[in-house]
């Protein structure tokens, strides 16, 4: 987060929150699994694989979906050059919609295959040297750094930039109590607006570019 500009850090905190507010809906409509976390998916697979074989499958989709979203959007961000932020938060919003489309149309598994999708591609918003330099959908290793930051703040070492990872993982955080009350109060709306934050953000990334 240190190595990017205030702007791309303010998009970043925004994408996160993103990933978090999708990832609380796709969690309370697919019995507890995750759209965007794939540790804890991983975690609920071999679980799942001892306790309960048959309901293996739905975690080990999801892991493949995102994979699959990672390579699609890598892909995509390859082809777009510079314009690779606006690009692939269109696909993620693209995404979001045929997502929410396919929720009123109460198709599940479609539903949950295009959320998948959507963060696995929201990965490769920020990229450096065609590897992820700012992970969107996954926050340990932004509380890591954060406590290294703080420890090196202590000792007198260094770590002034711990501030921008309490941002990015308080931006998921705030971003999935969002999703569950817009998945428990307007569940039929809750992904248009996921669509249309994407939307946003694909704007304001343009204008960067621009």
């Amino acid at each position: 987060m240190q190595s990017i500009d205030r702007s791309r850090r303010r998009l970043a905190i925004m994408a996160a929150a993103l990933a978090g507010y999708v990832d609380a809906i796709g969690f309370l409509s697919a019995d507890r699994y995750f759209v965007s976390f794939m540790s804890g998916n991983t975690t609920r697979l071999g679980v799942d694989l001892i306790t309960a074989p048959h309901r293996a499958l739905l975690p080990g989709g999801l892991i493949a979906g995102f994979v699959l979203g990672v390579f699609g959007g890598a892909l995509l961000a390859a082809w777009a050059g510079n314009w690779r932020k606006p690009a692939v938060l269109l696909l993620v919003a693209a995404l979001l919609a045929g997502a929410a489309g396919a929720g009123l149309e109460q198709w599940h598994l479609g539903q949950l295959t295009l959320l998948v999708l959507a963060m696995g591609a929201l990965n490769n918003t920020f990229q450096r040297e065609g590897e992820v330099s700012v992970g969107l959908t996954y926050m340990t290793g932004a509380l890591v750094r954060l406590a290294q930051g703080l420890a090196a703040r202590l000792a007198g070492t260094g770590g002034s930039g711990w501030a921008s990872w309490l941002l990015l993982w308080l931006g998921l955080a705030l971003g999935a109590v969002a999703g569950a009350l817009a998945a428990l109060n307007w569940p039929l709306a809750a992904l248009w607006v996921a669509a249309l934050w994407a939307g946003l953000l694909a704007t304001l990334a343009w204008r960067m570019v621009r």
